[in-house]
């Protein structure tokens, strides 16, 4: 008897084995996931933060009849969307933080999937629109003389809506990683397809 115990005992050896193999292997992959979000939520948040100081900055001209951003709707488009982006990412940055370091949600896992998702793609479409609009306006100033007598005012908001698109980009990976949750969610009931 003693002896048909041992080979149940030493499968149980390696079954555990196995799992706790298993299990640090799936997460080192989830720590990773995380730490490849984290990076795109900063880099979404840098570009848009950016963009916003880059486009505030067209005002600092001590000449009160040159051009300033607020002076059209599209460049306050963009001021705003990017504010709002840079905003929304710092939230994330946060909430991505709060996960690696304490292996848990912000909120309930079924609300932070969603929210997740939801929000990355209603702001990258904002910022996208925000920034297109904002090229249309820099490419009719280009053709006029505003451009030629204020350079410095073009050149700036050429930067800051580059570094919009730039924070498009990154929230744009960041949508399809949040949205990878969501898939795995559906069919796993868990964020985590590990």
């Amino acid at each position: 008897m003693s002896s048909s115990a041992h080979p149940q005992n030493g499968a149980e050896i390696i079954s555990t084995h196995h799992l706790n193999f298993q299990s640090t292997v799936s997460l080192r992959k989830l720590r990773r996931f995380n730490y490849l979000i984290l990076l795109f939520r900063i880099a979404a948040f840098s570009s848009s933060l950016a963009s916003f100081v880059f486009m505030l900055s067209t005002s600092r001209s001590p000449d009160p009849s040159s051009p300033r951003w607020y002076h059209f709707d599209a460049f306050r488009l963009v001021v705003g969307a990017n504010a709002i982006v840079a905003m929304y990412s710092l939230f994330e940055m946060v909430a991505s933080v709060w996960e690696i370091s304490r292996g848990a949600t912000l909120f309930s896992e079924v609300l932070q999937v969603w929210f997740d998702f939801g929000h990355d793609q209603v702001f990258a479409y904002l910022l996208l629109s925000a920034d297109s609009a904002g090229t249309a306006l820099a490419r009719v100033l280009k053709g006029m003389d505003t451009c030629t007598e204020w350079s410095a005012f073009c050149i700036e908001t050429d930067i800051s809506i580059a570094l919009g698109f730039v924070g498009f980009l990154f929230l744009g990976f960041s949508s399809v990683l949040s949205g990878f949750r969501v898939a795995c969610f559906v069919i796993k009931g868990s964020r985590f397809h590990l």
